[in-house]
């Protein structure tokens, strides 16, 4: 099942709805605030600098949000101790939250990974710890909100198709989500694809623990495509021996989608109609895709041994760091 394309003009009325994305200031995360914006919903944008995101509100108005309102939320994904923070402001301000889209991430083209103060590879905090540690703070809340008549509730980790680039025996222990799959371009490839899979496993895990309650909230996963975000047109344009333009001017354009592009599934994920229609339980712990909406991911992905295992060393790890 699936459709062709998506439109901004399919999705629901967002009026008197509260939406959080994280990493919002910029590519996929900057076009969906906006999309959810003119839908009519208060969004909070989730974001590390203040200027940068104050640059981004005034040119969301600029481009036009409509009736929506966009609000900066400092968020701080680098230390899971932040994540948890940054959720309790949240739940100072707000007396609902409608739906939380997990965007922000390091890409596989960034910095060398490298282990964190706390024992922690750093991809694997800013990819899923630190957004697994945000959404079990804000969970009660969605939960409320849930409850309330003629509710639409969800809860969207944006992936990547990468993610079936590896496949893992276990999830078990903290040296599992520590795996670093070399510091070569491939490698570092297959480290970030090895964070896109947590992203599906903890989709998986916490719809089969909700509706285990009863909760009437709806996890997804998308991947946006292959996407020209900043941080691939750096990349791109650093590379050695003048193949900088070649790559941005020529296979850029060819091979990558645009950030608009990208952003379609994560907003349809959001708030696509189909999701809150007769096939809403097709949708529960979906994966979605750009052009055929639900496929299947991996064979990792769909394994309830990992999804269970990478659940319970997460909230281990959680623990053992005071949250």
């Amino acid at each position: 099942m699936g459709r062709k394309s998506i439109q901004e003009e399919d999705l629901v009325d967002l009026h008197g709805k509260v939406v959080l994305v994280t990493g919002g200031n910029t590519g996929i995360g900057y076009t969906t605030i906006q999309m959810l914006a003119r839908r009519g919903a208060k969004v909070y944008m989730g974001a590390r600098n203040g200027g940068r995101a104050a640059e981004a509100i005034e040119r969301l108005k600029a481009e036009n949000i409509g009736d929506g309102s966009v609000h900066w939320l400092e968020l701080d994904l680098s230390d899971p101790r932040l994540a948890s923070q940054v959720a309790k402001e949240f739940l100072s301000k707000e007396e609902r939250l409608d739906i939380l889209v997990n965007n922000a991430g390091l890409q596989s083209n960034e910095h060398p990974f490298k282990l964190t103060d706390d024992g922690l590879l750093d991809i694997m905090v800013i990819n899923h710890i630190s957004p697994f540690v945000l959404t079990e703070a804000l969970l009660p809340l969605m939960k409320r909100t849930a409850a309330e008549p003629g509710s639409d509730v969800r809860i969207v980790n944006v992936t990547s198709y990468r993610h079936s680039d590896v496949a893992p025996e276990t999830f078990a222990s903290k040296d599992s989500l520590n795996l670093k799959l070399g510091d070569s371009l491939k490698g570092k490839v297959y480290t970030y694809g090895h964070t896109k899979l947590a992203n599906i496993l903890h989709i998986k895990e916490l719809q089969t623990r909700l509706d285990a309650e009863g909760a009437r909230i709806t996890c997804l996963a998308p991947h946006p495509g292959i996407i020209t975000t900043p941080g691939t047109h750096r990349a791109m344009a650093s590379a050695p021996l003048g193949l900088g333009w070649f790559l941005t001017r020529v296979v850029a354009p060819l091979f990558f989608k645009s950030s608009r592009a990208g952003a379609m599934p994560v907003a349809f994920a959001a708030a696509g109609p189909e999701v809150v229609g007769s096939q809403h339980d097709k949708y529960k712990g979906a994966y979605l895709t750009p052009m055929d909406v639900i496929t299947t991911p991996s064979k990792s992905a769909q394994d309830p041994r990992l999804q269970k295992e990478l659940y319970e060393t997460t909230e281990r790890i959680a623990r053992e760091l005071g949250l």
